[in-house]
């Protein structure tokens, strides 16, 4: 378990309209090497990096909660856009140069459109197995409003972190997550439950959580912003998908393997030996590649104000 002295400050930041949280650790180091901001993927929230963040020490972080996830506010969207407005905002607000930047599945989507958005902010990116698909998968019709994926059917309410982590610790995906990982996304993904009736329920809404999945297709305009980026970005990207698994494979890769080629300066990096959920199964080896783009980008300006 990490040192009290370790544990971050929770910051709720006015931007894009929506009152928006993150998690900063060793803000005394502001401006000492690059900032590392972390996004974190559907239905999670901004400790699920804790156990990556304890392997970097002295390094200044920022993990930031998007839109009805963890402590912020939830608010209405009908594609991914949105998410990357709301990146593209705190960036601003923080002040944020030469910050690496790493984004999980929709949280790296959302990342490069913040990128592209605040040019400056961001001196190299870390995708890790993101929801980017082929340019021609973007060319089918959206998907209707009002759409949801089954995850907004899933339980809600729980006697415990405790209680939620012994339900989920054999079931996939979070029967890959360390031990800790689990922990992490438990005790930091529940909320006292509505209406004074005990308990807890998820920080994020399964009504949120299933109205993201079918928005994936939604967002044509993204190859705009990955083409627009002049910085490096790598581009993690999970075992391939079971085609035996139906209706999909949640714990294969959902990135298009060509995706690094359509960066100006983008590199493939291929882990076949993990899962989707590889922040939480694998964080050593996750804080290992990070920690070796915050040395590389040591050398240029960083600071978040």
């Amino acid at each position: 378990m990490p040192a009290v002295a370790d544990a971050p400050q929770l910051h709720h930041t006015q931007a894009n309209g929506l009152s928006l949280a993150s998690f900063e650790w060793r803000a005394a180091r502001r401006g000492q090497g690059a900032t590392l901001w972390l996004v974190h993927a559907t239905g999670f929230h901004g400790r699920v990096w804790d156990e990556v963040v304890h392997r970097l020490p002295d390094r200044h972080v920022i993990a930031v909660e998007q839109r009805g996830h963890g402590r912020s506010q939830a608010a209405h969207f009908d594609s991914w856009a949105p998410f990357g407005d709301d990146q593209a905002a705190l960036a601003r607000a923080f002040g944020l140069q030469g910050a690496v930047g790493v984004g999980h599945s929709m949280g790296a989507h959302a990342l490069v459109q913040a990128a592209a958005a605040v040019p400056g902010a961001f001196s190299r990116l870390i995708l890790i197995d993101p929801v980017l698909l082929a340019p021609a998968d973007y060319l089918h019709p959206p998907v209707p409003a009002g759409t949801l994926h089954p995850a907004a059917q899933r339980k809600h309410h729980f006697d415990s972190p405790q209680a939620m982590a012994q339900r989920f610790a054999a079931r996939p995906p979070y029967s890959v997550f360390t031990t800790q990982a689990l922990q992490d996304y438990c005790q930091h993904g529940l909320r006292p439950a509505d209406g004074g009736q005990g308990g807890y329920q998820l920080c994020c809404a399964p009504a949120v959580e299933g109205q993201v999945y079918p928005l994936a297709r939604n967002q044509p305009g993204i190859y705009a912003s990955i083409r627009a980026l002049d910085i490096p970005v790598q581009v993690v990207r999970a075992r391939a998908q079971d085609p035996s698994v139906l209706p999909w494979d949640p714990m294969g890769s959902p990135t298009w393997p060509g995706l690094a080629g359509e960066f100006r300066h983008g590199q493939d990096i291929h882990w076949a030996d993990r899962s989707h959920m590889v922040p939480m199964e694998d964080p050593a080896r996750v804080a290992e590649l990070i920690g070796q783009a915050l040395t590389a980008a040591g050398a240029g300006p960083s600071q978040a104000g």
